[in-house]
């Protein structure tokens, strides 16, 4: 048997040890106490075990198994069963996973008192009692002899490096905001705690002052002290440490039940888009959520409020509340997130872009997430943040690097790059959707299919009905019969090109989300080259908006078949079996000539997931 070696606490420093695996450690815990203590508490992190040898015929078990006498028939031993990977690497306090632990802090953006300006986080005085509860509460137990405290104090401290990145307020009762007042931030790096006579706990609030980033894990630590104050220099002779991980910004995908969408009035050459918005209107009252427009004076006549803006939430064990991303494109929209939507439990985050400005990638039609997906045996139970980029190909457009790695900072929704370089406007919501069924897998991928459009054509030929023509019922457009368009070189090339890089994404789209064909659905789609990049030959149904099982897409004024337009029918038989109803909804004048759809002029904030996001390991 190995032998047993001993490590003698100190009072005046920290004690470190080397602990051998299957080797015995004896804890001296007697030998340097402070005065008039009579038990001793021990803790230890994952892979530490801990024994308390006792002689039980002198020793009374204490009842909370806690607080053990500093009797000399009392022991303490610990040893280690894996080795360390490195120092300090088992004093990790933050664990991901079913079976993880660790604090958790809210990103305090929401604005509780709509009499204040700016964000809660910004203000290091308390505005409204509400704002408790968008923090965690965190208690500092400090029960002992009143006259340790005579030559002893606690304080509190947060490293410079996380004191930017939390605050906490001391809570001292009562319903009165001078009654809590913040102790450590920015401001203040440590804190001597305030201890009245007999006072067995002091309660603490914690708000996270920023989102995970580039530069920031997500992880803040605060610790407390226990100083003897009767040595020069002062000696801290215990400290004690909590990690807190910032709860991330999470997306929620097309699959998640819709609570409010959201529209703009708009007044431009045709007219108004009052008939849009009747058709909105409509859809929200089948879907049952509720419809929000911006009016013409707060957007100022920006109606693509999907680039402008993203919905997700944050979510802590005893709180999730909205938060709305707001894009760095800054148009007429610009001021609309903040001025209308942040306000009393719903955030608001931004990224600013420096130096050059924003490109057309950064508007956040180019921002969608996917389903919940398992990949090669990995959950990813959020779904997985899909932004358009310039790969396969060198150089062109990409999203900022700025929102590249916010995205990829918040850990939980894995970003997938895709190309979307080759279309004019760039964005992945011109060839991709996700929409919910009610089967075993719970959604397909939608993608824009230019091969699905002309064999449709093909098809629809060969049955005799060559003559009809695309367009039919619109004023504005030269008709084209599907002879005519099947014989158009150009158009055809343009198409297989545009198909090529949709494939390019196909394949990609199946690696990362761990797809096969059977859960893509190709929705027919013609598109046109003007210069190097591409633009939807008619309506795009692929950008469309889904609220539920309702979908609202693009009309796209195919050739009329008896009676019905055959590309509507071919959508509605590729989706309607699969429990879905499809509207389609006229935006060729208000949205499709300004090279957008139905989901370029629509945003839904959407129910949060029910899974937890501290349950999965990234």
């Amino acid at each position: 048997m190995a032998s047993q070696r001993a490590v003698r606490l100190s009072l005046k420093k920290p004690t470190h040890a080397v602990c051998v695996v299957g080797v015995e450690t004896f804890v001296d815990v007697r030998s340097d106490v402070p005065k008039g203590a009579k038990t001793f508490r021990v803790s230890g992190t994952s892979g530490v075990h801990i024994f308390i040898v006792y002689d039980p015929t002198r020793v009374t078990v204490p009842t909370d198994k806690d607080h053990w006498p500093l009797d000399t028939n009392v022991d303490l031993t610990v040893s280690v069963d894996t080795a360390s990977k490195a120092l300090d690497d088992l004093k990790k306090t933050w664990r991901w996973g079913p079976a993880g632990y660790g604090a958790i802090l809210l990103v305090n953006c929401d604005r509780d008192d709509l009499r204040s300006r700016g964000l809660d986080l910004e203000n290091s005085q308390l505005t409204s009692l509400e704002d408790l509860k968008d923090m965690s509460p965190m208690v500092l137990t400090c029960d002992g002899p009143d006259k340790l405290f005579d030559n002893h104090k606690l304080v509190l401290n947060v490293p410079f490096s996380d004191s930017k990145r939390v605050g906490v307020f001391c809570a001292r009762g009562g319903n009165s905001l001078s009654h809590y007042k913040q102790v450590l931030g920015p401001q203040h790096l440590s804190y001597e705690v305030e201890r009245q006579p007999g006072e067995q706990k002091i309660n603490f609030y914690v708000e996270g002052l920023t989102f995970p980033n580039a530069d920031f894990s997500g992880l803040v630590s605060l610790s407390v002290s226990l100083v003897d104050v009767g040595t020069l220099p002062e000696v801290p002779i215990f400290t004690d440490t909590v990690a807190f991980r910032m709860a991330p910004w999470i997306m929620t995908p097309n699959t998640q039940p819709p609570l409010e969408l959201y529209v703009c009035s708009v007044i431009d050459a045709h007219g108004t888009n009052e008939k849009f918005l009747k058709d909105m209107s409509d859809l929200v009252s089948k879907a049952k959520c509720k419809l929000i427009i911006c009016p013409w004076v707060e957007n100022r006549n920006d109606r693509w409020i999907q680039d402008e803006m993203e919905f997700g939430y944050v979510e802590a064990p005893h709180k999730s509340f909205p938060v709305v991303f707001d894009s760095p494109r800054n148009r007429g929209l610009k001021e609309f997130s903040y001025n209308r939507i942040l306000g009393p439990d719903f955030g608001y985050v931004t990224q600013e872009i420096p130096f050059a400005g924003a490109s057309g990638l950064d508007s956040f039609g180019n921002l969608d997430v996917s389903p919940p997906v398992t990949v090669g045996g990995k959950e990813y139970p959020l779904g997985r943040i899909l932004i358009g980029s310039s790969f396969p190909k060198t150089g062109g457009r990409r999203m900022a690097k700025v929102l590249r790695d916010f995205l990829q900072a918040q850990q939980v929704q894995a970003p997938v790059e895709l190309y979307s370089d080759w279309l004019s406007v760039g964005h992945v919501d011109e060839f991709l959707t996700f929409v919910p069924t009610s089967d075993q897998k719970g959604f397909r991928l939608l993608l824009a299919s230019p091969r699905a459009c002309l064999k449709l054509f093909q098809e629809k030929k060969e049955e005799g009905h060559g003559k009809a023509v695309q367009f039919d019922g619109l004023e504005e457009k030269v008709k084209r019969s599907i002879n005519e368009l099947l014989a158009d070189r150009s158009l055809r090339s343009d198409s297989l090109y545009v198909q090529k890089c949709i494939d390019w994404n196909r394949e990609v789209l199946k690696r990362e989300l761990g797809l096969t064909e059977r859960d893509i659905v190709d929705i027919p789609q013609l598109f046109y080259l003007r210069g190097p990049h591409a633009e939807a030959f008619f309506p795009d149904m692929v950008n469309m908006v889904v609220l539920g099982k309702y979908l609202g897409i693009p009309k796209p004024y195919g050739p009329i078949i008896n009676g019905r337009c055959c590309l509507e029918e071919k959508v509605r038989s590729l989706l309607e079996p699969l429990g879905l109803h499809c509207t389609f909804i006229d935006d060729y004048l208000s949205y499709h000539k300004l090279l957008g759809e139905i989901h370029c002029g629509t945003n839904v904030r959407r129910q949060p997931f029910s899974f937890k996001w501290w349950h999965m390991v990234p």
